[in-house]
Protein backbone atom coordinates (compact mmCIF):
# COMPACT_ATOMS: atom_id res chain seq x y z
CA UNK A 1 0.00 0.00 0.00
CA UNK A 2 2.52 2.44 0.82
CA UNK A 3 4.36 1.64 -2.44
CA UNK A 4 1.07 2.44 -4.68
CA UNK A 5 0.56 5.30 -2.54
CA UNK A 6 3.81 6.66 -3.38
CA UNK A 7 3.44 5.73 -7.08
CA UNK A 8 0.23 7.96 -6.77
CA UNK A 9 2.20 10.64 -6.05
CA UNK A 10 4.59 10.36 -7.93
CA UNK A 11 2.60 10.36 -11.16
CA UNK A 12 0.58 13.06 -10.10
CA UNK A 13 3.82 15.00 -9.01
CA UNK A 14 5.51 14.49 -13.02
CA UNK A 15 2.38 15.22 -14.55
CA UNK A 16 2.05 18.83 -13.12
CA UNK A 17 5.47 18.87 -13.94
CA UNK A 18 5.50 18.19 -17.16
CA UNK A 19 2.05 20.27 -18.42
CA UNK A 20 3.50 23.64 -16.60
CA UNK A 21 6.74 22.75 -18.96
CA UNK A 22 4.92 21.66 -21.97
CA UNK A 23 1.81 24.15 -21.47
CA UNK A 24 3.17 26.89 -19.73
CA UNK A 25 6.94 27.32 -20.37
CA UNK A 26 6.20 26.47 -23.82
CA UNK A 27 3.27 29.05 -24.00
CA UNK A 28 0.95 26.34 -25.57
CA UNK A 29 3.15 25.97 -28.57
CA UNK A 30 3.60 21.86 -28.47
CA UNK A 31 0.04 21.93 -28.16
CA UNK A 32 -1.02 23.66 -31.41
CA UNK A 33 1.91 21.33 -33.10
CA UNK A 34 -0.40 18.37 -31.37
CA UNK A 35 -3.92 19.43 -32.74
CA UNK A 36 -2.58 20.48 -36.05
CA UNK A 37 -1.10 16.97 -36.95
CA UNK A 38 -4.33 15.02 -35.29
CA UNK A 39 -7.62 17.13 -34.44
CA UNK A 40 -7.80 19.25 -37.76
CA UNK A 41 -10.97 19.10 -39.28
CA UNK A 42 -9.73 16.70 -42.35
CA UNK A 43 -8.97 13.92 -39.76
CA UNK A 44 -12.28 13.79 -37.80
CA UNK A 45 -14.25 13.67 -41.53
CA UNK A 46 -12.48 10.64 -41.63
CA UNK A 47 -13.67 9.75 -38.88
CA UNK A 48 -17.77 10.53 -40.45
CA UNK A 49 -18.03 13.13 -37.90
CA UNK A 50 -19.81 16.22 -39.78
CA UNK A 51 -17.77 19.15 -40.46
CA UNK A 52 -20.58 21.28 -39.81
CA UNK A 53 -21.28 19.78 -36.06
CA UNK A 54 -19.75 22.21 -33.50
CA UNK A 55 -17.08 20.42 -31.60
CA UNK A 56 -14.70 21.86 -28.94
CA UNK A 57 -11.48 21.11 -30.71
CA UNK A 58 -9.24 23.01 -27.90
CA UNK A 59 -10.69 21.15 -25.27
CA UNK A 60 -10.66 18.04 -26.77
CA UNK A 61 -7.54 18.49 -27.81
CA UNK A 62 -6.15 19.71 -24.48
CA UNK A 63 -7.90 16.68 -22.65
CA UNK A 64 -6.38 13.89 -24.81
CA UNK A 65 -3.31 16.03 -24.39
CA UNK A 66 -2.99 15.81 -20.49
CA UNK A 67 -4.81 12.25 -20.92
CA UNK A 68 -1.12 10.94 -22.54
CA UNK A 69 0.55 13.50 -20.16
CA UNK A 70 -0.85 11.53 -17.13
CA UNK A 71 -0.35 8.16 -18.70
CA UNK A 72 3.32 9.01 -19.58
CA UNK A 73 3.44 9.97 -16.00
CA UNK A 74 1.92 7.14 -14.36
CA UNK A 75 3.94 4.89 -16.43
CA UNK A 76 6.95 6.34 -14.77
CA UNK A 77 5.91 5.98 -11.78
CA UNK A 78 5.10 2.31 -11.87
CA UNK A 79 8.35 1.93 -13.42
CA UNK A 80 10.25 3.50 -10.63
CA UNK A 81 8.31 1.72 -7.76
CA UNK A 82 8.98 -2.15 -9.83
CA UNK A 83 12.42 -0.74 -9.82
CA UNK A 84 12.05 -0.01 -5.80
CA UNK A 85 10.27 -3.23 -4.75
CA UNK A 86 13.26 -5.59 -6.99
CA UNK A 87 15.74 -3.73 -4.84
CA UNK A 88 14.29 -4.40 -2.12
CA UNK A 89 13.81 -7.77 -2.62
CA UNK A 90 17.74 -7.67 -3.99
CA UNK A 91 18.94 -6.20 -0.70
CA UNK A 92 16.64 -8.89 1.19
CA UNK A 93 18.34 -11.55 -0.77
CA UNK A 94 22.02 -10.34 0.10
CA UNK A 95 21.29 -9.85 3.44
CA UNK A 96 20.39 -13.34 3.61
CA UNK A 97 22.92 -14.56 1.36
CA UNK A 98 25.93 -12.81 4.06
CA UNK A 99 23.66 -13.85 7.17
CA UNK A 100 24.45 -17.22 5.53
CA UNK A 101 27.49 -16.94 4.76
CA UNK A 102 28.55 -15.81 8.19
CA UNK A 103 27.23 -18.70 9.70
CA UNK A 104 28.85 -20.96 7.62
CA UNK A 105 32.11 -19.46 8.24
CA UNK A 106 31.74 -18.85 11.70
CA UNK A 107 30.48 -22.46 12.65
CA UNK A 108 33.51 -24.05 10.53
CA UNK A 109 37.19 -23.89 11.03
CA UNK A 110 37.44 -22.61 7.72
CA UNK A 111 39.54 -19.23 6.21
CA UNK A 112 37.66 -16.53 4.97
CA UNK A 113 38.69 -17.21 1.89
CA UNK A 114 37.10 -20.57 1.55
CA UNK A 115 34.09 -19.25 2.85
CA UNK A 116 33.40 -16.31 1.08
CA UNK A 117 32.85 -15.98 -3.17
CA UNK A 118 34.35 -13.92 -4.66
CA UNK A 119 32.87 -10.48 -4.41
CA UNK A 120 32.49 -10.53 -0.78
CA UNK A 121 36.22 -9.73 0.21
CA UNK A 122 34.92 -6.40 2.46
CA UNK A 123 32.74 -8.93 4.34
CA UNK A 124 35.47 -11.68 4.71
CA UNK A 125 37.79 -9.33 6.10
CA UNK A 126 35.29 -8.05 8.44
CA UNK A 127 34.27 -11.93 9.54
CA UNK A 128 37.59 -12.64 9.63
CA UNK A 129 38.69 -9.86 12.59
CA UNK A 130 35.45 -10.20 14.42
CA UNK A 131 36.60 -14.32 14.69
CA UNK A 132 40.07 -13.13 15.51
CA UNK A 133 38.77 -10.92 18.39
CA UNK A 134 36.38 -13.40 19.66
CA UNK A 135 39.28 -16.60 19.36
CA UNK A 136 41.91 -14.22 21.64
CA UNK A 137 39.29 -12.74 24.23
CA UNK A 138 38.29 -16.75 24.64
CA UNK A 139 41.52 -17.13 24.97
CA UNK A 140 42.17 -14.62 27.55
CA UNK A 141 39.05 -16.05 29.34
CA UNK A 142 40.76 -19.36 29.29
CA UNK A 143 44.34 -17.99 30.83
CA UNK A 144 42.42 -15.97 33.60
CA UNK A 145 40.19 -18.62 34.80
CA UNK A 146 43.45 -21.10 34.65
CA UNK A 147 45.00 -18.58 36.83
CA UNK A 148 42.39 -18.03 38.95
CA UNK A 149 41.86 -22.07 39.66
CA UNK A 150 45.80 -22.35 39.96
CA UNK A 151 46.17 -19.20 42.02
CA UNK A 152 42.97 -20.48 44.51
CA UNK A 153 44.51 -23.96 45.16
CA UNK A 154 48.20 -22.89 45.91
CA UNK A 155 46.06 -20.74 48.07
CA UNK A 156 44.03 -23.26 49.74
CA UNK A 157 47.28 -25.33 50.10
CA UNK A 158 49.85 -22.53 51.50
CA UNK A 159 46.88 -21.86 53.95
CA UNK A 160 47.72 -25.71 55.94
CA UNK A 161 51.57 -24.14 56.43
CA UNK A 162 51.32 -21.44 58.87
CA UNK A 163 48.37 -22.40 60.63
CA UNK A 164 50.26 -25.40 61.28
CA UNK A 165 53.53 -23.70 62.61
CA UNK A 166 50.67 -21.00 64.49
CA UNK A 167 49.16 -24.14 66.77
CA UNK A 168 52.27 -25.71 66.97
CA UNK A 169 54.91 -22.96 68.39
CA UNK A 170 51.34 -21.84 70.71
CA UNK A 171 51.24 -25.41 72.03
CA UNK A 172 54.53 -25.32 72.67
CA UNK A 173 54.36 -21.77 74.55
CA UNK A 174 51.03 -23.61 76.29
CA UNK A 175 52.45 -26.98 77.72
CA UNK A 176 55.88 -25.33 78.32
CA UNK A 177 54.81 -22.57 81.42
CA UNK A 178 58.68 -21.99 82.45
CA UNK A 179 60.35 -21.85 79.41
CA UNK A 180 63.39 -19.63 79.06
CA UNK A 181 62.54 -16.18 78.22
CA UNK A 182 64.70 -15.65 75.18
CA UNK A 183 63.21 -19.13 73.60
CA UNK A 184 59.66 -18.11 74.37
CA UNK A 185 60.32 -14.57 72.80
CA UNK A 186 61.84 -16.41 69.69
CA UNK A 187 58.36 -18.76 69.70
CA UNK A 188 56.12 -16.15 69.67
CA UNK A 189 58.15 -14.35 67.29
CA UNK A 190 57.89 -16.84 64.69
CA UNK A 191 53.94 -17.42 65.65
CA UNK A 192 53.21 -14.05 64.75
CA UNK A 193 55.02 -13.95 61.79
CA UNK A 194 53.29 -17.06 60.91
CA UNK A 195 50.07 -15.35 61.57
CA UNK A 196 50.81 -12.45 59.38
CA UNK A 197 51.45 -14.71 56.31
CA UNK A 198 47.97 -16.32 56.97
CA UNK A 199 46.41 -12.96 57.00
CA UNK A 200 47.46 -12.20 54.00
CA UNK A 201 46.47 -15.28 52.46
CA UNK A 202 43.17 -14.65 53.77
CA UNK A 203 43.11 -11.35 52.63
CA UNK A 204 44.75 -12.59 49.05
CA UNK A 205 41.16 -14.80 49.10
CA UNK A 206 39.01 -11.64 50.23
CA UNK A 207 40.74 -9.79 47.10
CA UNK A 208 39.80 -12.44 44.43
CA UNK A 209 35.96 -12.09 45.94
CA UNK A 210 35.83 -8.68 45.82
CA UNK A 211 36.86 -8.02 42.31
CA UNK A 212 34.57 -11.15 41.49
CA UNK A 213 31.61 -9.50 42.96
CA UNK A 214 32.17 -5.90 43.03
CA UNK A 215 31.71 -2.74 40.23
CA UNK A 216 33.84 0.10 41.25
CA UNK A 217 31.82 3.09 41.02
CA UNK A 218 33.41 6.40 41.12
CA UNK A 219 32.99 9.38 44.03
CA UNK A 220 34.82 12.57 41.64
CA UNK A 221 35.42 15.59 44.25
CA UNK A 222 38.21 18.03 43.96
CA UNK A 223 41.68 16.98 45.38
CA UNK A 224 45.03 17.79 46.22
CA UNK A 225 47.04 15.25 44.24
CA UNK A 226 50.74 16.40 45.53
CA UNK A 227 49.60 16.25 49.29
CA UNK A 228 47.59 12.97 48.39
CA UNK A 229 50.97 11.44 46.86
CA UNK A 230 53.15 12.94 50.08
CA UNK A 231 50.39 11.12 52.63
CA UNK A 232 50.56 7.93 50.78
CA UNK A 233 54.35 7.68 50.68
CA UNK A 234 54.34 8.97 54.34
CA UNK A 235 51.91 5.58 55.58
CA UNK A 236 54.76 3.65 53.81
CA UNK A 237 57.56 4.91 55.79
CA UNK A 238 57.44 1.40 57.96
CA UNK A 239 57.55 -0.99 54.84
CA UNK A 240 60.56 1.55 53.58
CA UNK A 241 62.17 1.31 56.36
CA UNK A 242 62.24 -2.47 56.49
CA UNK A 243 63.58 -2.79 53.06
CA UNK A 244 66.14 0.09 53.57
CA UNK A 245 64.23 2.18 51.07
CA UNK A 246 63.62 6.08 50.75
CA UNK A 247 60.61 7.61 48.45
CA UNK A 248 60.85 10.91 47.08
CA UNK A 249 57.66 12.90 46.01
CA UNK A 250 58.57 15.11 43.37
CA UNK A 251 56.05 17.90 41.93
CA UNK A 252 56.71 19.87 38.88
CA UNK A 253 60.45 19.42 39.47
CA UNK A 254 59.96 20.56 43.32
CA UNK A 255 60.36 17.75 45.98
CA UNK A 256 57.51 17.69 48.26
CA UNK A 257 57.10 15.88 52.35
CA UNK A 258 54.98 16.15 55.09
CA UNK A 259 57.01 19.28 56.57
CA UNK A 260 57.01 21.19 53.41
CA UNK A 261 54.01 20.28 51.44
CA UNK A 262 54.08 23.04 48.65
CA UNK A 263 51.35 24.12 46.96
CA UNK A 264 48.72 21.84 46.02
CA UNK A 265 47.95 20.38 42.85
CA UNK A 266 44.33 20.24 42.20
CA UNK A 267 42.53 17.02 40.30
CA UNK A 268 38.43 16.29 39.95
CA UNK A 269 39.27 12.36 41.41
CA UNK A 270 37.94 9.64 44.05
CA UNK A 271 40.73 10.05 46.02
CA UNK A 272 40.31 6.88 48.20
CA UNK A 273 40.49 4.47 44.62
CA UNK A 274 43.78 6.57 43.34
CA UNK A 275 45.05 6.13 46.94
CA UNK A 276 44.63 2.51 46.41
CA UNK A 277 46.18 2.79 42.86
CA UNK A 278 49.27 4.63 44.08
CA UNK A 279 49.40 2.53 47.12
CA UNK A 280 49.98 -0.59 44.78
CA UNK A 281 52.27 0.89 42.94
CA UNK A 282 54.30 2.00 46.16
CA UNK A 283 54.38 -1.77 47.40
CA UNK A 284 55.34 -3.51 44.14
CA UNK A 285 58.21 -1.29 43.76
CA UNK A 286 59.33 -2.18 47.80
CA UNK A 287 58.53 -5.52 47.03
CA UNK A 288 60.85 -5.69 44.10
CA UNK A 289 63.51 -3.01 43.97
CA UNK A 290 66.46 -3.43 45.22
CA UNK A 291 67.23 -2.52 49.31
CA UNK A 292 68.57 0.90 49.77
CA UNK A 293 67.45 2.08 46.78
CA UNK A 294 65.41 4.95 46.57
CA UNK A 295 61.77 4.95 44.74
CA UNK A 296 60.96 8.07 42.79
CA UNK A 297 57.37 9.32 42.75
CA UNK A 298 56.98 11.64 39.87
CA UNK A 299 54.77 14.30 38.80
CA UNK A 300 54.01 16.49 35.71
CA UNK A 301 51.51 18.37 34.52
CA UNK A 302 50.88 18.35 30.74
CA UNK A 303 48.37 19.89 28.14
CA UNK A 304 44.58 18.50 29.52
CA UNK A 305 46.25 16.04 31.92
CA UNK A 306 48.56 15.27 35.16
CA UNK A 307 51.27 12.37 34.59
CA UNK A 308 52.29 10.19 37.96
CA UNK A 309 55.32 7.55 37.74
CA UNK A 310 56.14 5.42 40.21
CA UNK A 311 60.30 4.22 39.50
CA UNK A 312 62.26 1.91 41.48
CA UNK A 313 65.79 0.14 40.66
CA UNK A 314 66.02 -4.11 41.07
CA UNK A 315 65.37 -6.51 38.52
CA UNK A 316 64.53 -5.81 34.91
CA UNK A 317 60.70 -7.01 34.01
CA UNK A 318 60.95 -9.38 30.91
CA UNK A 319 59.03 -7.52 28.06
CA UNK A 320 56.79 -10.40 28.01
CA UNK A 321 55.40 -10.22 31.49
CA UNK A 322 55.49 -6.43 30.84
CA UNK A 323 52.29 -7.33 28.23
CA UNK A 324 50.57 -9.35 30.65
CA UNK A 325 51.62 -7.74 33.94
CA UNK A 326 48.13 -5.96 33.99
CA UNK A 327 45.60 -9.27 33.54
CA UNK A 328 44.02 -10.00 35.97
CA UNK A 329 45.51 -12.76 38.70
CA UNK A 330 48.73 -12.41 37.06
CA UNK A 331 51.70 -12.63 39.60
CA UNK A 332 55.15 -11.48 38.24
CA UNK A 333 56.97 -13.83 40.91
CA UNK A 334 55.14 -16.65 40.41
CA UNK A 335 56.82 -18.61 43.25
CA UNK A 336 53.80 -19.89 45.45
CA UNK A 337 56.04 -19.63 48.91
CA UNK A 338 57.62 -15.76 47.31
CA UNK A 339 56.78 -13.27 50.31
CA UNK A 340 56.27 -11.14 46.88
CA UNK A 341 53.42 -13.51 45.00
CA UNK A 342 50.22 -11.93 45.43
CA UNK A 343 46.77 -12.67 44.31
CA UNK A 344 47.76 -10.85 41.10
CA UNK A 345 44.69 -8.37 41.20
CA UNK A 346 47.09 -5.11 42.54
CA UNK A 347 47.47 -3.87 38.86
CA UNK A 348 44.84 -5.30 37.41
CA UNK A 349 42.88 -2.99 39.92
CA UNK A 350 44.57 0.00 39.62
CA UNK A 351 44.04 -0.12 35.72
CA UNK A 352 40.57 -0.43 35.88
CA UNK A 353 40.17 2.87 38.53
CA UNK A 354 43.05 4.59 36.40
CA UNK A 355 40.97 4.00 33.24
CA UNK A 356 37.35 4.40 34.88
CA UNK A 357 39.10 7.85 35.42
CA UNK A 358 39.19 8.01 31.81
CA UNK A 359 43.28 7.75 32.05
CA UNK A 360 46.13 5.19 31.25
CA UNK A 361 48.45 3.15 33.13
CA UNK A 362 51.69 1.65 31.57
CA UNK A 363 54.86 -0.07 32.77
CA UNK A 364 58.56 0.14 31.28
CA UNK A 365 61.50 -1.32 32.75
CA UNK A 366 65.02 -1.47 31.03
CA UNK A 367 68.34 -1.76 32.58
CA UNK A 368 67.02 -2.80 36.52
CA UNK A 369 64.77 0.43 36.62
CA UNK A 370 61.15 0.31 36.21
CA UNK A 371 58.88 2.76 36.02
CA UNK A 372 55.16 2.78 36.08
CA UNK A 373 53.13 5.90 34.97
CA UNK A 374 49.44 6.89 35.02
CA UNK A 375 48.45 9.94 33.15
CA UNK A 376 44.79 11.79 34.37
CA UNK A 377 43.05 14.15 31.86
CA UNK A 378 41.40 17.32 32.50
CA UNK A 379 42.93 18.11 35.59
CA UNK A 380 41.34 21.36 37.50
CA UNK A 381 43.03 24.47 36.23
CA UNK A 382 44.73 26.49 38.75
CA UNK A 383 45.41 26.09 42.08
CA UNK A 384 43.92 26.17 45.38
CA UNK A 385 45.61 27.24 49.48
Amino acid sequence: MAIAGAAILLAMVAYNVLVQFVDVALNGAFIDWVSGQFLNMNNLNEFGLDAGVALDIVGTRYFFFQLGLFGAALLAAVGLAAAHVARGRAEREARARAAELLRTYLAHDLEASEAFPEGWEELALVAAEAKRQSAEKERQLADESARRSDLVTYLAHDLKTPLTSVIGYLSLLDEVPDMPDAQRRRYVGVALDKACRLERLVNEFFDITRYSLTHIELELAPVDLAGLLVQIADEFYPALAAHGNEACVVVCGERRTVEAPGEPLMVTVDAARLARVFGNLIKNAIAYSDEGTEIAIRVERDEGLVRVSVTDTGATIPSHKLRSIFDKFFRLDEARGSATGGAGLGLAIAREIVELHGGTIAAASEEGVTTFTVELPNPTEGTEA
